[in-house]
Formats: C-alpha cells, sequence, structure tokens
C-alpha cells in the first residue's frame, strides 16, 4: 500500500489476519507511548466495537476494518468530538470513488440509500484518539449482519460481476488520504470546523439535518423533532414540539421523516 501512499504520507500501517478489535489494539500501543499515525488493518474482527456498546460483525475478508492512532495536541479536548465526523468525510469521499454517493447520519454512519454501509466509533486513549472504521465492501446480500444494511458490492451490482472489483487496499489508500487531507486542514486552524470548512461539508452530506427523528437518550427516556444543524463541538441541534432547540451530544438517532429534498 506504500506506494499508494506516496512517501508524505503520515500514516505507518501494520496488517493482522483477524484480532478482537483494531481500536483495541491501538489503545493498548497509544498507552505503551506509540506515536500518531499508527494504522492497524485487520482481514477479520472477532469482537468489533460499535457505538453505544454495539458489535460490528462481518465475514473474514469481505470489509475495510481499521483504526489509526491520533495524537492531535492542537485541536483543543472540546473540538475532539468532530474526529469521527473527520473520518466519515473521508470514508464518504472513497465511497463516492467507487461510484456510490452516501450520507452521513449523525454523528457518522454511513448511508446508501438510508442503509447502513459503514460505522466509525472513535475512543480516548490517555491523550491520543483512536477511531475506527469497519466498512461493508463485497458482502452478499445473505451475509449481512441486518437488514437495513448494504455493501459497495451490492450498490455497484449494476456494473461490477463480482466483489473482486472492489479492490480494498485502493480504497483503503483513498480513506486514509482524504483523511489526511481532512486533519491538516483541521489542525491548521485548530480545530476551527468553520474555518477549515469541515462543518460546511458535514452539513452539506448529513441526512440527518432537515428530518424529523426520535433521539433514544442514555439512561432512557426519547424525544422527538426535527435536526436543525451540529453545534461546534459536534451536537446534534433539534428542535423539539414546544419550540426550543436543544443539543444533545450522545444519542441514538431514528429517522422518522427524511429531510425535505433541496
Amino acid at each position: 500500500m506504500a506506494d499508494l501512499l506516496g512517501p508524505a504520507t503520515p500514516w505507518r500501517i501494520s496488517t493482522v489476519t483477524a484480532t478482537p478489535s483494531t481500536n483495541t489494539d491501538l489503545a493498548a500501543a497509544a498507552l505503551a507511548g506509540a506515536a500518531h499515525g499508527q494504522v492497524l488493518i485487520a482481514e477479520e474482527q472477532t469482537a468489533g466495537k460499535g457505538r453505544l456498546g454495539r458489535q460490528w460483525i462481518a465475514p473474514a475478508g469481505s470489509g475495510l476494518t481499521m483504526s489509526m492512532l491520533l495524537r492531535l495536541p492542537q485541536i483543543p479536548q472540546a473540538r475532539r468530538g468532530w474526529i469521527g465526523v473527520v473520518l466519515g468525510l473521508a470514508v464518504r469521499r472513497a465511497c463516492a470513488a467507487t461510484g456510490v454517493p452516501a450520507t452521513l447520519k449523525w454523528p457518522n454512519d454511513l448511508l446508501v440509500d438510508g442503509r447502513k454501509c459503514a460505522g466509525i466509533l472513535a475512543e480516548i486513549s490517555g491523550d491520543a484518539v483512536i477511531v475506527g472504521v469497519g466498512l461493508n465492501v463485497s458482502l452478499t446480500k445473505d451475509e449481512l449482519p441486518r437488514p437495513d444494511a448494504t455493501s459497495l458490492f451490492l450498490e455497484t451490482a449494476a456494473v461490477l460481476e463480482t466483489p473482486a472489483g472492489l479492490d480494498r487496499e485502493v480504497l483503503a489508500a483513498t480513506v486514509l488520504t482524504e483523511f489526511a487531507a481532512l486533519i491538516d486542514a483541521w489542525v491548521a486552524v485548530q480545530g476551527d470546523v468553520d474555518t477549515s470548512g469541515i462543518r460546511s461539508e458535514y452539513l452539506a452530506v448529513c441526512s440527518t439535518i432537515g428530518a424529523t427523528v426520535r433521539l433514544e437518550l442514555p439512561g432512557g427516556g426519547d424525544l422527538t423533532g426535527v435536526a436543525v444543524g451540529v453545534d461546534e463541538e459536534g451536537g446534534i441541534l433539534v428542535e423539539a414540539e414546544d419550540g426550543v432547540v436543544r443539543s444533545y451530544r450522545a444519542a441514538d438517532v431514528v429517522h422518522l421523516r427524511p429531510a425535505a429534498a433541496n
């Protein structure tokens, strides 16, 4: 993959056949002093982690499963909640390069026609951030983990006769290249998501904005309203039935009615 990334890449890549979780492995490496830019790619995760304690499961060799170790002292703690979004934008750009148009569901699930194609999870490990992605690449319909999931192969079936038409090494290199470019722009302005253009790009591709949603809140309870934006710390802004707009940093979002077409 080094030839695809070029000599100036900030990434140092390791690969494994199988591991319980690439995020967990890099979190341990971060505590042991591993440097910024470590990347771990696994053919299979046996205990892959998703948001809110869920598992991410896919057959061996069917997805792109990788995590990155980031040390970003230039970005204030309050702004680091955007890191999953930044990776989500990079993954979306990489998918677009395969001919698959995708959107992001708040905070950073990758959707194709409303079906989940990738999940992203960011975690803190000491003074480092570990962020990982699980992207469904070659899964067939029978291999999907849930009815509302999809894969790049299924979405490009009209032009690809076999899953082999999707090169996971090229996908990984594209994601990492786009991610590095976005991080560079973000770091250059000390994590300002407006000056860097990150918030405007996200709002343009986030299918949650403008949709009627139900937020299922940590600890129980839910509320219904219209998602109207994302604040500076990455929280979803929802206008509830009482007309008040509130920000939520942690919630499970269910789209009840999609955003109106532009």
